[in-house]
């Protein structure tokens, strides 16, 4: 086994799109163009909005896409026995395409475009697969990171992941789309290395174990590091010697003229050890010195100890959020919506026996309808792109596409385009923006919403709604292909 070409992603697709690509190749309709969109049918963990996350890694993937002699060798050696030509044909490959994307920290919602790719069946085939991983891994997490953000909107959120994550690519694109929802630090090196994140860390129990004594091993490590001293406490005993002796060691730091920062909880009861450990702390004369907390933290734990006092200044949050424990899957999914038929694109529809799965058919834009009175969104407003209302700025009646009886009707409003350009016939023609911007784009997003929709238990349904002409369209496909 070679690991010489890891770094090459053009394989990180599934084989069949590789099948379906050779047979557009064996019966000529390679270069038929056909517009795709990828988007998620269900909101996770009961939430109200999701944050998009994966951009970026989206970007850098469809730049490097290359068919190299690795590659083409691999496929020679496959059962399907591919013509000679057809290699010859990936060698060429390059994306040509044009790709439109919603921008990495926008809050988003169920049944609506958060990319579109139009480009020629061979490419947009191709690209499916790594797209919705890492569309769909990092927007889960970066989601997961909302939730906890949310219950802890003033402490410090340290992201300590790396050790349960699913592999390595996990841990350091994971600690970033935490950091985008508000997450202030990781203890992934790389990942603090490769985007700028804080990095953020203390020492395990085997630091203390090792030595002799707690409080030998509290000093020693103040030794060598006395201007970045967090002592974790929970080894032996918190309140009878884990506390006390860092106490000690604060105060020999004290009358050195330093400071310690701070002192971590990993296990017990938090509540009740936090509060002990403060009125301990606090009687010493170390107000100043914060509590952390750590131990499978998510954000139902964090809001249960907040709620029974619990005095805890930085949560460190690990497994429940790098893995998305309690919905590890977001299920997006990337389906075709035109195709070109003589020069132009005819819409396509799939039809499903569960409602919720029946795609919208034909090459869309997508809007905020933004209150001009309020400031606050009103709904995302999906148009065929020879849909005008919105530019003509009418009067836009806002229906439920499942219970179009249920409407209303906005007119002073601002209509933002949310899908932005990332590609144009394959050439990058967005500015990826610094990690710090995307994450103030985030905090603006959230600015734009009611509480309702952003609360963590039963959030309000925001409106996702079609255009009536792109709704009647949808009617009158489902109609064609129900005879």
């Amino acid at each position: 086994m070679s690991y010489a070409n890891y770094d090459n992603l053009t394989l990180h697709t599934d084989k069949y799109q590789i099948n379906m690509m050779y047979a557009h190749w064996v019966h000529g309709t390679l270069n038929e163009k056909a517009v795709f969109e990828a988007y998620f049918r269900k909101l996770p963990f009961g939430n109200g909005f999701v944050v998009f996350a994966g951009l970026e890694r989206i970007v850098r993937y469809i730049q490097s896409l290359r068919f190299g002699d690795a590659e083409i060798a691999y496929l020679r050696e496959q059962e399907e026995q591919y013509d000679e030509a057809f290699l010859e044909e990936l060698r060429r490959f390059r994306f040509t395409g044009n790709l439109y994307s919603v921008e990495e920290g926008t809050l988003v919602f169920a049944n609506e475009p958060l990319l579109r790719v139009e480009a020629r069946v061979f490419e947009a085939q191709l690209i499916e697969t790594a797209m919705l991983n890492f569309m769909n891994y990092q927007t889960l997490v970066a989601t997961k990171a909302a939730r906890i953000k949310q219950v802890a909107p003033t402490e410090v959120l340290l992201e300590f992941g790396t050790r349960r994550a699913q592999e390595a690519d996990a841990a350091v694109w994971g600690a970033r789309a935490a950091y985008i929802a508000g997450f202030h630090a990781t203890s992934n090196m790389r990942s603090g290395m490769l985007f700028g994140i804080p990095a953020k860390g203390t020492h395990a129990h085997s630091w203390v174990q090792g030595h002799a004594t707690e409080e030998e091993a509290f000093r020693r490590f103040a030794e060598a590091l006395p201007n970045q001293v967090t002592l974790l406490v929970d080894t032996y005993n918190t309140l009878k010697s884990g506390v006390p002796n860092a106490i000690k060691i604060a105060g020999e730091l004290k009358r050195q003229g330093k400071r310690m920062n701070a002192i971590r909880l990993d296990s017990g009861d938090l509540a009740y050890l936090s509060q002990q450990a403060r009125i301990m702390l606090d009687e010493a004369g170390f107000p100043d010195v914060q509590i952390v907390a750590s131990n499978d933290l998510d954000e139902n734990i964090i809001l249960n100890l907040k709620a029974q006092g619990a005095k805890i200044d930085v949560w460190g949050v690990g497994t429940q959020l790098i893995t998305a424990a309690d919905q590890p899957a977001l299920g997006g999914v990337y389906k075709l919506v035109a195709r070109e038929e003589n020069g132009q694109y005819a819409p396509v529809i799939k039809v499903s026996g569960n409602p919720e799965k029946v795609s919208n058919p034909g090459f869309k834009k997508m809007f905020r309808i933004i209150n001009r009175g309020t400031g606050k969104a009103e709904a995302d407003y999906i148009t065929l792109v020879d849909d005008e209302d919105v530019e003509r700025k009418e009067r836009l009646k806002l229906f439920d596409p499942v219970h179009p009886y249920i409407h209303k009707y906005v007119e002073d409003y601002e209509a933002v385009p949310l899908l932005k350009p990332i590609f144009d016939k394959g050439a990058l023609v967005y500015s990826l923006p610094a990690l710090d911007q995307i994450r103030e784009h985030h905090r603006q997003q959230l600015t734009q919403f009611w509480p309702e929709y952003l609360r963590k238990l039963h959030p309000e349904t925001y409106r996702v709604n079609l255009s009536t002409k792109a709704w009647k369209l949808k009617m009158e496909l489902i109609a064609q292909h129900q005879g």
